[in-house]
């Protein structure tokens, strides 16, 4: 583990500080094989708690798991033309297998649209069998040519819902529903505050109607899509023949969704709360959310203090909450301070023999460094304060990172004013929109700035187009972008 002070700032250069954060807080290793990460056993937890925090919620909501195939026949993606259009530089694809070629290529899985629809043609026969609410825990790959640990990676780990309505309506709910789920998950577990909105047609998955998404702020004002919904309408039912018969026994066409979360998520929490120590993990997804750390000098000490410091663990532990006892002697205790001040848990316990004989703890919050912030505790009751410091510190946390989002929106009325607070402020800025794909092209090549969502929420009202200067009341969030 390096020293945190090696860090490099992130006014210096984020995209550094970023990566070095994740290699040293352990968190994911580049792997041989160009493009893909190994995510190392504390990125993996985080993962886990992610996911489950998100599965709970699916099931709650009607959702099951299950589990479709790897690859996928080339034809199956040719059957939505525009689907394979938008997918088609990024795939990976299997000619040979088995010492032989393959009679037909086999596509490995870059989303699981296709297949899923044809094994939802197979299903559907009756309005009875509808809908089909399904997601599955995966992995997909596409091939990226320029990587980022857990933003951009040639294979990545996600979950997919995707699901099969009677009508139109019933579609749109869900696609919605879900993405209120999404929302709900990153504002309550990863103390992230987003903004839900629709995407521009150009921005727009391959093959939806609608892509919905909930756009994040990480601490260098950039965006980062952090999980989409999409309304397919009857494309991929019409590409794959998902039929059925209604009440009046005639037959119809499905309505389907998709919608998505990946290991991109473990990114946004790194960036969105991250700071020039490290991490700072939100308590509720933390792999790790109290750490405590025993000194001693005398060997007689070590175990007094050792023998409290488990007592202690036990009652943590069953109080529900995720405690590591660091008994390494290896190291001394300011070298056990920063590294999990980098690795980012929440909350540090500091025990030793005079804190024993006062029955009383130092605790430290990571979201409140310094020595002004300690808190000097009864170690009678620690569990009661600790579960309160937990939620404390969750809520600091989103307000946080919600008073940052919100010094760094501005509005704007001209592209003029629009260039210049990019290039100075960056940040999210809010403009009336009346533009076509083409124009958002042209200002991206020009800014590098993309339309992020139209927001669902809109209290601006109507106004002037910045960039055409035509009226209208619909309001875009233009950003840089991961």
């Amino acid at each position: 583990m390096a020293d945190k002070k090696s860090i490099t700032p992130r006014q210096q250069d984020y995209s550094r500080w970023y990566n070095e954060v994740v290699q040293r807080a352990e968190m994911a290793d580049y792997s041989p094989v160009k493009g893909t990460m190994v995510i190392r056993p504390y990125g993996y937890t985080l993962w886990e708690n992610i996911r489950d925090a998100l599965d709970r919620r699916f099931k709650a909501t009607g959702h099951v798991n299950a589990y479709f195939p790897l690859f996928i026949p080339m034809s199956f993606l040719e059957k939505e033309a525009e689907h394979v259009e938008g997918f088609s530089p990024e795939l990976a694809v299997v000619t040979h297998a088995g010492g032989k070629e393959l009679e037909e290529p086999l596509v490995v899985r870059p989303t699981s649209e296709t297949i899923i629809g044809y094994m939802y043609s197979q299903w559907v026969r009756s309005y009875r069998d509808l809908p089909i609410l399904i997601n599955q825990w995966a992995n997909v790959v596409r091939w990226e040519m320029r990587t980022r640990l857990f933003l951009r990676t040639s294979e990545f780990l996600w979950q997919e819902g995707h699901t099969v309505h009677a009508t139109k309506e019933e579609a749109i709910a869900e696609t919605l529903r879900i993405l209120d789920v999404y929302a709900d998950f990153a504002i309550n577990e990863a103390a992230i505050p987003v903004i839900k909105g629709v995407k521009s047609e150009r921005e727009r998955f391959a093959g939806a109607v609608d892509s919905y998404t909930i756009e994040a702020m990480m601490g260098n004002g950039w965006a980062l899509q952090s999980g989409t919904s999409h309304f397919l309408g009857q494309n991929f039912a019409k590409a794959f023949d998902i039929k059925y018969l209604d009440r009046d026994n005639k037959l119809q066409y499905g309505w389907t969704t998709s919608w998505g979360v990946s290991t991109r998520m473990v990114g946004a929490i790194i960036m969105a709360h991250g700071d020039d120590n490290g991490l700072r993990l939100p308590p509720r997804l933390a792999p790790i959310q109290v750490v405590i750390v025993p000194i001693w000098r005398k060997a007689a000490d070590g175990k007094i203090v050792l023998a409290e410091a488990n007592k202690i663990v036990n009652r943590l532990q069953q109080a529900g909450v995720r405690v590591k006892l660091d008994d390494r002697d290896q190291y001394q205790p300011g070298y056990k301070f920063n590294e999990w001040e980098l690795r980012g848990v929440p909350l540090r316990i500091e025990l030793g023999p005079r804190d024993i004989a006062a029955r009383k703890v130092m605790l430290s919050r990571r979201d409140r460094p310094g020595r002004a912030n300690k808190l000097q505790i009864d170690i009678d009751g620690l569990a009661v304060t600790v579960q309160r410091l937990l939620v404390d510190i969750q809520a600091a946390m989103l307000a946080d990172a919600t008073r940052f989002r919100d010094e760094h929106t501005t509005t704007v009325a001209s592209y003029d004013e629009f260039k210049e607070r990019l290039a100075n402020e960056g940040g999210f800025i809010r403009v009336h929109w009346a533009g076509n794909r083409d124009d958002e092209a042209r200002i991206k090549e020009e800014t590098k700035a993309t339309i992020r969502c139209f927001p669902l929420e809109t209290p601006e009202g109507a106004g002037r187009c910045f960039y055409t200067g035509r009226k209208t009341d619909r309001v875009a969030i233009f950003a840089r972008a991961y």
